[in-house]
């Protein structure tokens, strides 16, 4: 039986993961198992893509922000987020955008060993 999984989302509405990864001022962040999800808390980031541009120290604050989630929920992140994030032994998904927060936490549980087994695989191999 695996453990709960804690998740991070980034959502505008509390609703759904439909916010994009450098414009989250906000996470959800969630324990989910197979008998569901619960709420945590929400975590208060500031958004680091600033158009053109990024702000590193803000990118160091969202990795805080989340470092004891295995996994962030997005509607869209970058390669360099993703990259960050993958060092850090965190999952960054794009793949559940614009899905009900609790349908994609279910679909996330559900793939969770493709998606760890795929953040440990080395690039280079």
């Amino acid at each position: 039986m695996q453990k709960s999984a804690r998740v991070a989302v980034a959502t505008k509405d509390g609703l759904a993961v439909s916010e994009h990864f450098g414009h989250a001022k906000l996470f959800h962040v969630y324990d989910v198992d197979a008998d569901g999800h619960r709420l945590v808390e929400k975590r208060e980031v500031a958004h680091y893509c600033l158009g053109g541009s990024s702000d590193q120290g803000a990118l160091a604050g969202i990795l805080a922000a989340v470092a004891d989630c295995e996994a962030v929920l997005v509607a869209k992140i970058g390669d360099g987020p993703t990259e960050k994030l993958k060092v850090k032994g965190i999952v960054g998904l794009g793949d559940y955008a614009w899905e009900a927060i609790g349908e994609a936490l279910a679909h996330y549980h559900a793939g969770r060993d493709a998606h760890l087994a795929a953040l440990a695989e080395d690039p280079a191999a």
